[in-house]
């Protein structure tokens, strides 16, 4: 168990069961199918078990997996944010530890869906984070910011911003298509962002309303309003990808990572399976 998860009793604080790793653990295994487990993300000992989760599938490059999504409502002001799991204390090992997890449109999301990158060590993803779930324009300073919300850095997300989705342009790949917005999410004081990118487009409202089977049930618990959101790290080396911010052979219309090409579509949602962290063992 690492020193971070080792809190006395005479503290009275209850921990929070995660893992730790760097990004450049993470390595393929090459299956295939729908849910195949196609990372391995825990370090030798006792697995976590194998988590399954929904993500934009990653499309070339040399990344191993889709990035995840985080899923999005609007507020009845019509502020966007993050859809946190439900938490709830159970007994482990004779402890009292808290989990993150909930069931959405029939899948089990839970925070575990996060492990990678570090990310999962991040005060954010903590059930006791004190901030709020909504999305923020990233700092305008980042490299990762849309010329569209210049100005707005820090800002909530607010659906009119994306008044013009069925319309906006940036003079990469097809006009239209969808508006994306880079941003933030539980990062409110803490030392650590987290990154995330938000599309509106017609072509997520088509996918929840119309598609089939058991990701256009996910997509429609999981968006709203054309929103998606997935967390923006590429599952390579961690980088903070865009989309629809290169002309690099058919990534216009995709979300691109300039680092090592990796593509990602955020219009083909696919169920994938990894190897969860192992838990953190008892003294």
């Amino acid at each position: 168990m690492s020193n971070g998860d080792k809190y006395p009793e005479s503290s009275g604080r209850r921990r929070f069961v995660k893992g730790v790793v760097g990004s450049a653990a993470l390595a393929g295994v090459g299956a295939s199918g729908a849910a195949a487990v196609d990372t391995i993300t825990n370090p030798s000992g006792q697995g976590g078990g194998t988590t399954q989760y929904f993500g934009v599938e990653n499309t070339g490059g040399p990344a191993p997996r889709a990035m995840p999504q985080i899923p999005v409502e609007v507020d009845s002001e019509g502020y966007i944010r993050g859809v946190y799991p439900d938490t709830q204390e159970v007994e482990r090992a004779g402890e009292t530890v808290t989990v993150a997890r909930m069931d959405l449109g029939g899948v089990e999301y839970s925070v575990d869906w996060y492990q990678y990158c570090g990310v999962q060590g991040y005060e954010g993803l903590d059930p006791g984070y004190e901030g709020d779930n909504y999305f923020r324009y990233t700092a305008d300073s980042s490299p990762n910011a849309y010329d569209w919300h210049t100005g707005m850095g820090g800002n909530r997300i607010h659906i009119d911003d994306f008044s013009d989705y069925e319309t906006w342009n940036n003079g990469i790949g097809t006009p239209g298509l969808g508006k994306p917005a880079s941003g933030v999410w539980r990062s409110q004081d803490t030392k650590d962002t987290i990154p995330i990118q938000i599309v509106r487009s017609t072509r997520v409202q088509e996918l929840a309303e119309s598609g089939e089977g058991e990701e256009a049930q996910w997509l429609s618990a999981s968006t709203s309003e054309g929103f998606i959101g997935y967390l923006n790290k590429c599952t390579h080396f961690c980088c903070v990808p865009g989309f629809k911010t290169s002309t690099y052979e058919d990534a216009d219309n995709q979300i691109y990572c300039p680092c090592h090409q990796s593509t990602y579509d955020p219009f083909s949602i696919v169920k994938k399976s990894f190897v969860a962290f192992p838990r953190p063992e008892e003294d």
